[in-house]
């Protein structure tokens, strides 16, 4: 009887361990536990990358319509954020320490200033699109204004502010070469980015208006005159891009940057009437 008691103890203790191996880790084929295999997963896994980019308020449209998704479907993961304002307020909030990873200015004169001030990496920069200075009315509007010229005929004038918008400061020599500058300083009205310029207009507030080609296309109400004569700007209104030096993403930065410049994103910038010029 008592080896017959101890028989059954010894078989009811192995079962408990069978038991106990059972429901404890299994091992994988290199010797590892279950538990260890749920944490290796968990170190191995990619978190989600964000960009931010920082780009003139012209590009909004074409940015958040079209081609961010764009690079988000074909880069899963990665999260593309915008922000958009005149160039000149961008290139202050860069500097005061925005932790944007790409620039995508309206003019060369912020992205240089960035660059010469070593916030740029100079390796990525590359002028990407062109764009069209134009004047523009309201859609209804019934006055004489059939130049660029006749700007001077607007009892209110929107333009962009030449302290820090890009329209604004080619507005103001263009304007300036043609000699009508210091003649419609009492009637303009200065915004604080080309959108703000557009919305004056489409809205009634302001007679005329000078703002990119592109701006102009995204509603109808306003129509366009006139581009700015040839030789009244120096230089075309060129958009230059770059990734930023302290960008904690740069090697993804650089990735989109190199969308931009691809025939795919070119094709969707035709749509919005910008020149690709990227090669």
């Amino acid at each position: 009887m008592k080896k017959w008691k101890k028989c059954l103890a010894m078989v009811l203790t192995g079962a408990m361990m069978v038991s106990a191996v059972g429901c404890g880790a299994s091992k994988s084929s290199d010797g590892t536990t279950g538990g260890a295999v749920t944490e290796e997963k968990t170190d191995s896994a990619t978190p989600d990358t964000k960009l931010l980019i920082a780009a003139a308020a012209s590009l909004e449209y074409s940015m958040k319509e079209k081609l961010i998704p764009m690079f988000e479907e074909e880069n899963p993961g990665v999260t593309v954020e915008g922000t958009y304002d005149s160039s000149g307020k961008l290139q202050t909030q860069i500097e005061e320490g925005l932790e944007a990873d790409l620039f995508f200015s309206a003019a060369k004169t912020q992205m240089d200033a960035l660059s010469e001030e070593g916030y740029i990496d100079t390796d990525s920069e590359k002028d990407v699109l062109e764009n069209k200075l134009v004047l523009i009315v309201p859609a209804d509007s019934e006055l004489d204004i059939t130049k660029f010229e006749d700007v001077e005929k607007g009892t209110t004038i929107a333009l962009g502010d030449p302290a820090s918008v890009p329209v604004g400061q080619y507005s103001q020599e263009a304007l300036t070469n043609l000699g009508i500058w210091d003649n419609i300083q009492d009637k303009v009205s200065l915004g604080t980015n080309v959108t703000e310029v557009l919305n004056w207009v489409a809205e009634g507030s302001a007679d005329v208006g000078i703002v990119y080609a592109t701006d102009a296309a995204t509603t109808d109400k306003v129509k366009v005159i006139a581009e700015a004569p040839e030789g009244s700007l120096a230089e075309d209104v060129v958009y230059p891009a770059a990734v930023l030096d302290k960008s904690a993403n740069k090697e993804v930065a650089q990735k989109f940057m190199d969308f931009l410049c691809s025939d795919e994103a070119a094709a969707v910038f035709k749509e919005y009437g910008f020149t690709p010029i990227a090669k």
